[in-house]
């Protein structure tokens, strides 16, 4: 049975909870109702609407019927069916009529003259309010996914605004290597590629996320968050740095091998403005505060140049090149100074290799003793969706 008492009461804890507007819950309620009304009563083949007034706490039924004529419908004639099957895909066939769902104009204009082909007509039923078990129990799962679909939907509306934004979550679970977690009125989740290698996940524990996108579909996930996304680390300086957040500092590149290195070039619009102490902060705060929530991530800055020479020595910083040659087809050898070609290159080439990604340029780096030969891990070369994604990064930071 349907308590009706109580419904009003329901509703507005529903949509204060929920977040939801209490008008689409009437409504899932009133279709609900309706549902049941024509399972129980054998009425499938009318158009069967519930209206409830939440003042009064009066329920209604009526019967809905479509105002047609001989230009809309198709009337067959007494005692003669139809023994062509009909494409119903095609829309130029008009629908047959049905006494149960339509009332012809002439008809119509007896009980309200001004009506028009088209128009609804609705006529009183009797008001139930005890539909059974089967039918409550329709009722009851009509309005669950009714409240699940506009629940959704105002989450997914809400976050939809937010996606490549930062924001704060506490680890729900862990399944089969996808991290859920509690965003407050939302539950996202982080799959295995989006994570930080060798960063560890507890229940309870509490990580800032990239909303990398939303799932509009209705179908799996809705909030996919990201902790490994290059993006990641600019939105964290942006929050850290206010000249990046007023827009005097931009970041122009990002290349990152999560969880251990990432390099970002800045550039001031200001020539009075350093944008590298900007980004580091009195005696490094700013970034130390960044690097702390990748896990302590190394964190290398460095100035953007729109001279490729500039930008390339730069780049390997720590190291300091003595010499660069620009080679064709974005290619470089740098030379470096025999006590810095370690630093240069960087454990298992990583340094070389994130600058070559930074900048989009195949490096080379030598040896000043011995330029002529090639060092093992000194050649890198960023790949075709590397210096997409460097540009993409630039270009909507920009857009920004």
């Amino acid at each position: 049975m349907i308590d009706l008492k109580n419904l009003r009461r329901a509703i507005e804890q529903l949509a204060q909870e929920k977040g939801i507007d209490a008008k689409k819950i009437l409504e899932a309620i009133e279709q609900s109702i309706a549902a049941a009304y024509k399972k129980e009563y054998d009425k499938k083949g009318e158009i069967i609407k519930a209206k409830f007034d939440l003042k009064s706490g009066d329920l209604k039924f009526v019967q809905v019927k479509v105002v047609v004529d001989e230009t809309t419908v198709r009337i067959s004639k007494e005692g003669e069916e139809e023994l062509i099957e009909v494409d119903l895909s095609d829309t130029t066939i008009l629908p047959k009529y049905n006494s149960d769902k339509h009332i012809f104009l002439d008809e119509a204009k007896e009980i309200k003259k001004n009506i028009a082909v088209g128009e609804e007509l609705e006529f009183p039923l009797e008001t139930m309010d005890d539909f059974g078990r089967i039918a409550a129990q329709t009722a009851k799962q009509v309005i669950l996914q009714k409240l699940r679909d506009a629940e959704r939907e105002s989450i997914t509306s809400e976050f939809k605004n937010r996606e490549g934004e930062i924001v704060s979550g506490t680890i729900q679970r862990i399944e089969r290597g996808n991290v859920y977690i509690d965003l407050g009125r939302a539950i996202g989740v982080m799959f295995p590629g989006e994570g930080i290698r060798f960063e560890r996940y507890n229940v309870g524990d509490r990580f800032k996320f990239l909303v990398l996108t939303i799932n509009t579909d209705g179908r799996g996930p809705g909030i996919i968050l990201s902790r490994s996304h290059p993006k990641f680390v600019t939105k964290l300086f942006a929050l850290e740095v206010p000249e990046i957040n007023d827009g005097s500092v931009e970041i122009k590149a990002v290349a990152r091998e999560e969880g251990s290195r990432t390099k970002i070039a800045v550039y001031a619009k200001s020539d009075t403005l350093d944008p590298v102490g900007a980004c580091v902060g009195q005696r490094g705060a700013r970034v130390m505060a960044v690097s702390s929530e990748l896990g302590q991530e190394k964190i290398d800055i460095i100035e953007w140049s729109e001279d490729p020479s500039r930008l390339i020595m730069n780049s390997l910083s720590p190291a300091k090149p003595k010499s660069i040659e620009i080679l064709p087809n974005r290619e470089a050898k740098v030379v470096i100074a025999d006590n810095e070609l370690s630093l240069a290159i960087g454990r298992g080439g990583q340094n070389v290799r994130l600058a070559a990604k930074l900048t989009g340029w195949k490096i080379d780096v030598r040896s000043e003793a011995k330029p002529e030969e090639a060092q093992i891990g000194g050649v890198a070369e960023a790949s075709v969706e590397e210096v997409k994604i460097v540009k993409s990064e630039t270009e909507n930071e920009k857009s920004e």
